[in-house]
């Protein structure tokens, strides 16, 4: 059976999309932990990160940077977050935030589920800082 992710992934359900290529996706968290929190995963439906190829985990965290630098640009930021955990979905994703403090790091203490309108504006923070990278 498909992960969530997978769903999103495959247009089943809806996701805000700030970067996609052959072997990853990067949507916003629709219960972000801070404004532009984004989740890095794989296209492949791998459960636990150990399990992931070193090629693909370096794509992933390649990937991870420079959406991390965007994100520093748009919501000028302290720093950029990176968590993966894995107990909320099992498939393999990667945590981006934007962060000032440790306190940005309780994962209790998210936003309520926004709607794909309230992301589409973090969204294009996002996609705008990551052309002026590219």
């Amino acid at each position: 059976m498909a992960t969530l992710f997978t769903k999103i992934i495959n247009g089943e359900i809806p996701g805000t999309f700030v970067h996609t290529d052959d072997k990853c996706v990067v949507f916003l968290d629709v219960a972000p932990m801070t404004e532009g929190h984004v989740m890095v995963v794989p296209r492949e439906e791998i459960s636990h990160w150990i399990d992931a190829d070193q090629e693909l985990l370096d794509h992933l965290m390649a990937v991870a940077k420079k959406v991390g630098e965007a994100q520093k640009q748009a919501f000028d930021c302290e720093r950029i977050g990176l968590l993966v955990v894995g107990y909320e979905v099992p498939h393999l994703h990667i945590h981006v935030l934007p962060t000032n403090s440790m306190d940005d790091f309780d994962i209790s203490d998210r936003a309520p589920m926004q709607t794909p309108e309230q992301l589409e504006g973090p969204a294009e923070k996002i996609r705008q800082a990551l052309s002026q990278l590219s």
